[in-house]
């Protein structure tokens, strides 16, 4: 099998914590708190996206595409408030936002994005 320019960091059995093929970097991210509310998990999701994308070379500013996976869409304004702080202005990826039953009954947020280098 040929693996050429694909790189992965933090790979378990299961998954890696990022992926990057070329100047492309794809990453998923939970919350590890999982008794928080929506805003203090989104923080952490954030947080951690952050050090991620660092560790790949790329930053927030170079988000190309956005999934968002809410367990209740009663907490999507509160999930913006603090996305919408984050995203740098004028910087904002294409994105999705949807409800969905997650792996763990504790997560709140789960978040998939995708950022060029």
């Amino acid at each position: 099998m040929d693996n050429t320019g694909i790189e992965r960091h933090g790979t378990t059995r299961r998954y890696s914590d990022v992926v990057t093929h070329g100047n492309t970097v794809y990453l998923v991210e939970v919350p590890q708190t999982l008794t928080a509310d929506i805003a203090a998990q989104t923080r952490e999701v954030l947080e951690s996206i952050d050090r991620l994308l660092a560790k790949a070379k790329s930053d927030k500013s170079r988000l190309l595409m956005a999934t968002i996976y809410l367990s209740d869409m009663r907490d999507y304004a509160a999930m913006n408030e603090v996305w919408d702080a984050w995203v740098p202005e004028g910087t904002a990826p294409v994105r999705a936002c949807v409800e969905a039953k997650l792996a763990n009954p504790g997560y709140r947020v789960e978040m998939l994005v995708t950022a060029a280098r």
